[in-house]
């Protein structure tokens, strides 16, 4: 019987944004989680826009933009993730990024996790963020296996438009269970007020499911949480984290922040050729062929 006719029995929704503080942080242990499942789980990524196109432009963006970049500082103190030397602004809005991220899936999930990661750092090691169309399918080229065409076709079309609207109505439809949760975390991870009076899933958040049951991790968490959501409900599938070799992992994820060496790696570092990339907090390890 082939994988098809026996889809993964669990599935695992990431409530995300590429420009998200709180979402790059927890990339190290997601990272690690992605890799320990492999392809014995189905992981769907929805957006839930961040920074909304309707949004009330700031009266001082300079000052904003100050206020907003000792937030992320704050945030990166807690998750020990790198941060950008100076931000140029505040994201004026998600929707692009979005709408790349999203198109890019339709080219399998290896591209869209390195086109995802690409968007990441614009923000976080750049201090530009991907706020643009045309900045959103920069940060992507050259992503191996990527066809650029193709990426930037889709990420204009009405299909891809409204795939990331459905995420944003998903992502503001949270279960009661985040509606209030114990704390015990820097970012415990209950839903959010949106300025309709609604609610909307913190970011990160996971809801891991399988047809009988759900189990949700909001916020930032450890990955032994997440282990444990997944022993619940799969026992058979694998918790103790698979780390790989240094090379082979910056062969793979294509960069590598130090928290994510130190979590997702073994053996000598840093592997021949990689490129050391200084940010305002800690450096950026990258394949020799990134850009």
């Amino acid at each position: 019987m082939t994988s098809a006719q026996h889809p993964p029995a669990l599935e695992v929704v990431e409530y995300t944004d590429p420009l998200c503080p709180w979402s790059w942080g927890a990339e190290p242990v997601l990272r690690l989680l992605r890799t320990t499942l492999a392809d014995r789980v189905r992981w769907r990524r929805v957006y839930c826009v961040l920074f909304d196109e309707d949004d009330d432009p700031a009266p001082d963006p300079a000052a904003e933009t100050d206020w907003y970049a000792r937030y992320v500082e704050d945030i990166t103190a807690h998750t020990g993730a790198p941060r950008a030397a100076h931000l140029t602004r505040v994201a004026a809005s998600s929707w692009p990024c979005s709408q790349v991220a999203k198109a890019a899936e339709l080219q399998g999930g290896t591209v869209a996790d390195r086109v995802l990661r690409r968007l990441r750092e614009t923000m976080f090691v750049h201090g530009e963020p991907a706020d643009t169309l045309a900045l959103a399918l920069t940060a992507a080229r050259g992503v191996p296996g990527l066809d650029a065409e193709r990426l930037a076709a889709d990420a204009a079309s009405s299909d891809v438009r409204e795939r990331v609207r459905a995420d944003r109505a998903e992502a503001r439809r949270p279960v009661p269970e985040v509606l209030s949760v114990p704390g015990g975390s820097p970012h415990p991870g209950a839903a959010k007020e949106t300025e309709d009076g609604g609610r909307r899933y913190a970011l990160p958040t996971l809801i891991l499911r399988t047809a009988e049951a759900y189990r949700v991790v909001p916020g930032w968490r450890s990955y032994d949480a997440y282990a444990a959501a997944v022993g619940e409900l799969c026992p058979g599938l694998p918790r103790t984290p698979v780390t790989l070799p240094a090379e082979q992992a910056l062969e793979h994820h294509r960069s590598l922040t130090d928290p994510e060496r130190a979590l997702l790696t073994h053996g000598p570092w840093p592997p021949h050729g990689a490129v050391r990339v200084e940010t305002g907090k800690g450096p950026l390890w990258l394949h020799p062929e990134e850009p």
